[in-house]
C-alpha cells in the first residue's frame, strides 16, 4: 500500500517543520507539502490532493504579514476554518484534522461545521501523532478528550428531554427518532438511551443509523450540533 499523503498547514515555522519532521520517521507516512496560512493551504491541498491535510485553526487568511497588535482572540480570526471548508470543496477526497492549541467551544463547532474530521490539541504525544494520520486515513474521527467534553457539556447546558416539545418544521423524524436525537445531543450512549426509552439497545441503534442517514450527517458528534441548532437540545 501507498503511503499516507500528509499536508502539514500551520503559521508558526517551528510547529509546522517539527510536525513535518516527527511525521517523516513513519515509513508508511509521506509529508507531500506545508503551508503557513489559509490560501496557502487551500492552493497545496488542491495541487496536490494529500491524504490527510493537519490544519491550523488561527492563522493569517491570505498570507500576510502578522498584525502589529495582538490578536484579540476572536474567531474572526480564525484562518484554519474557512480554508478547511474551501478544501472540502475542492478537495473532497482530502481529510482535514485540525491540529491546535484552542480547545474554544466556538473553534470546534466552526470546525466541525466546515468538515473537520477531527479536533487535536497540540499537546498530543509525539508517539500518538503518526497514530492519528493513520486513523485520519482510514476515515475515523478524532477528537481530543478535553474537547470532547467540552463539546459536550455545551451541548448538555439547559438541554431536558420533552418528548411533547413541538417539532421544527422540515425535520424529517418520527417523534421517537426526536427523543433518540436530544438524548445523542445530550452525550447519552446508546445504552442509556434505550434504558430512558425502555427499549433495547438495539432498537437505539437501529434509530440512530436512521436519523443519520435521513438528516445526511455523519456521525453522532455533527447529530448532536443539528439538534442543538434547531432547539432540540
Amino acid at each position: 500500500m501507498r503511503p499516507v499523503r500528509v499536508l502539514v498547514v500551520d503559521d508558526q515555522r517551528l510547529v509546522r517543520e517539527g510536525v513535518a519532521s516527527l511525521l517523516a520517521l513513519a515509513e508508511d507516512i509521506t509529508v507531500v507539502g506545508t503551508a503557513a496560512d489559509g490560501r496557502e493551504a487551500v492552493a497545496e491541498a488542491v495541487a496536490r490532493q494529500p491524504d490527510v491535510v493537519l490544519m491550523d485553526v488561527r492563522m493569517p487568511t491570505t498570507g500576510a504579514a502578522p498584525p502589529a497588535q495582538p490578536s484579540t482572540g476572536t474567531v474572526a480570526d480564525t484562518g484554519g476554518i474557512e480554508a478547511t471548508a474551501v478544501i472540502r470543496r475542492q478537495a473532497p477526497g482530502c481529510r482535514v484534522v485540525m491540529l491546535t492549541t484552542f480547545d474554544d467551544e466556538e473553534y470546534v463547532v466552526r470546525a466541525l461545521r466546515a468538515g473537520a474530521s477531527g479536533y487535536l490539541l497540540k499537546d498530543l504525544p509525539a508517539a500518538e501523532l503518526a497514530r492519528a494520520v493513520r486513523m485520519a486515513h482510514a476515515g475515523v474521527d478524532q477528537f481530543d478528550p478535553a474537547v470532547t467534553a467540552r463539546l459536550l457539556a455545551a451541548l448538555d447546558r439547559g438541554a431536558t428531554l420533552s418528548a411533547a416539545a413541538p417539532l421544527p418544521e422540515g425535520v424529517p423524524l418520527t417523534p421517537r427518532e426526536v427523543d433518540v436525537l436530544r438524548l445523542v445531543a445530550r452525550g447519552s450512549t446508546n445504552r442509556e438511551i434505550a434504558d430512558t426509552l425502555v427499549v433495547s439497545e438495539g432498537t437505539v441503534k437501529n434509530h440512530v443509523s436512521n436519523i443519520l442517514s435521513r438528516l445526511g450527517l455523519r456521525d453522532r458528534t455533527q447529530a448532536g450540533l443539528y439538534a442543538r441548532d434547531r432547539g432540540l437540545a
